[in-house]
């Protein structure tokens, strides 16, 4: 109270970790609104697996947009608030709740299942009588019939209960009928069987569809392996343009059409679902590179639609303004960057005549170019990541043909080494890393359909299919967008997948 009486005569208050849970209180009470926004502010901050649950209960009624705000973040750091000491003050209402929610995000659903057996062993002669309804939350179908048989079955938690083992064995049943499936069965609707949501979306805009520009918009959903078409919505057919995903926006950036190759710039907020124009560029860019770094984004050679440009501009979202930075050592068009070890790194590209080998980097605190040691293969239309130690050029034009061919550059011996290729020959098409995995999308592909798709997983060390874009196109751009409230809208509807009992009907499942 000494607080609020001072801030009344003051118009000031000094909130902290100590004492912002009493003024919250004594402010809702009193309907002091902008001292209940202030307080929310503090704690929106300061928010961590270790406090969100008590945030959590501490929000009331009349802060629902908070208290919304504050149980996405539980969602999302699910896997690391289950071992702190308030997971125990949950009630089995609010942890069915946060179970059955298909934004519950965590890395794999054994952690779900080892959340509910750890809830219950913190009071065990109360909870247990909770055991079934906790565990239909689960999606046992997600997990491996190893883990169900090994883990789950042997439970003393899950043995305490018949209907829980029966459900169990029907989650068995479920994988082994997925595995028997000729065609991908990515899920079902139903909760046992049910994906949950990813916590990104890989998005790609653009390209060039039947050798004309397109608008289209396409999001991949990697838990249901769908992607979904979001209607032509870019506001300018191009292609060879540029994607980054920065703050909560996509920025399109330059790319052409069949007549003419653009400087322009635009933007779409994904909270909104619109688009605005900012601040064009000094040049005019098709096959450009672009990425972002230290919240700019960057754009690198490209071409004007004459000449193959070695020119740099970077630009600034908050004063929506490009400005022009040392340009490559190289001419460049059609090229692809990436961020790495606080530097930015661009390979390949084409000089105007021929395919190149060379690679250099950009130090933002000397704006300066340095070479380093050229590729093992001449590399246009190339795609560029960074991932652990190493730089990944893969596949690209040699002049001869495209390649599937992958190498990796490592900066300690400054040297590069042949890695697993892809299963396609490809350029002018995206790559993105989605947690674990490399996802090589669209391009021009002589095996295939220009909608192909394939990735390579890190931990199994392999390329592999999977599902295909809507849409033909090559020259498109792709970013991956993450830290958005509305991400579902960009995602596979679950209510959408197929449901067990019309498979059971089909096949006599059970």
């Amino acid at each position: 109270m000494q607080h609020i009486v001072e801030f009344t005569y003051t118009g000031t208050m000094n909130v902290t970790e100590e004492n912002v849970q009493d003024i919250l209180k004594v402010a809702d009470y009193l309907n002091m609104c902008c001292i209940v926004q202030a307080c929310h502010v503090f704690l929106e901050e300061h928010l961590r697996p270790e406090n969100c649950i008590g945030i959590w209960h501490l929000t009331t009624v009349h802060s629902p947009a908070f208290k919304q705000r504050v149980y996405h973040y539980i969602l999302l750091h699910f896997g690391e608030l289950v071992f702190t000491s308030e997971f125990t003050q949950l009630t089995v209402q609010e942890l069915l709740r946060i179970l059955d929610d298909d934004v519950l995000y965590v890395r794999d659903e054994r952690v779900v299942f080892e959340a509910v057996i750890h809830w219950i062993s913190l009071h065990f002669s109360h909870r247990i009588r909770y055991i079934y309804d906790l565990m239909a939350k689960v999606r046992l179908a997600l997990l491996s019939l190893d883990y169900i048989t090994t883990k789950v079955l042997t439970s003393r938690y899950v043995q305490c209960d018949m209907q829980t083992v029966t459900m169990a064995h029907e989650a068995i049943r479920i994988i082994d009928h997925i595995s028997a499936k000729t065609s991908d069965v990515s899920g079902f609707r139903e909760l046992i069987a049910r994906p949950r949501l990813p916590k990104v979306a890989l998005l790609a805009l653009g390209g060039c569809r039947r050798g004309k520009p397109t608008n289209y918009i396409e999001a991949y959903d990697k838990r249901a392996d769908r992607w979904v078409t979001l209607s032509n919505i870019l506001e300018q057919p191009r292609s060879y343009h540029g994607i980054v995903f920065l703050d909560g926006y996509v920025y399109c950036i330059g790319g052409c059409n069949e007549n003419e190759c653009f400087r322009s710039v635009h933007r779409f907020h994904l909270r909104t679902g619109t688009w605005e124009e900012v601040a064009p560029m000094d040049m005019r860019r098709c096959y450009v590179s672009v990425t972002v770094f230290q919240g700019c984004i960057y754009a690198l050679g490209g071409s004007d639609g004459r000449h193959s440009l070695r020119t740099c501009e970077c630009y600034t979202p908050e004063d929506n303004q490009w400005t022009w930075i040392a340009s490559m050592l190289k001419v460049r068009r059609d090229a692809s960057s990436t961020v790495f070890h606080n530097k930015i790194y661009i390979c390949g590209g084409c000089s105007g005549i021929n395919s190149q080998r060379t690679a250099e980097y950009y130090d933002r605190a000397t704006n300066q170019w340095t070479l380093i040691s050229p590729m093992i293969s001449r590399r246009s239309g190339i795609a560029v990541f960074a991932y652990g130690d190493h730089i990944y050029a893969a596949g690209g034009y040699n002049g001869q043909r495209r390649l599937r061919s992958v190498e990796a550059y490592n900066p300690r011996i400054k040297s590069w080494h042949t890695f697993a290729s892809m299963l396609s020959a490809r350029s002018n098409f995206a790559i993105e890393v989605v947690d674990d995995r490399v996802y090589a999308v669209g391009g021009i592909n002589i095996l295939s359909k220009d909608t192909s798709v394939e990735y390579y997983d890190m931990n199994t060390k392999k390329w592999t299919p999977c599902s295909e874009m809507g849409i033909i196109r090559k020259g498109l751009g792709c970013c991956v967008v993450s830290g958005v409230p509305n991400l579902a809208d960009y995602l596979f509807s679950r209510d959408s997948l197929p449901s067990i009992y019309a498979e059971e009907s089909e096949d006599d499942l059970f």
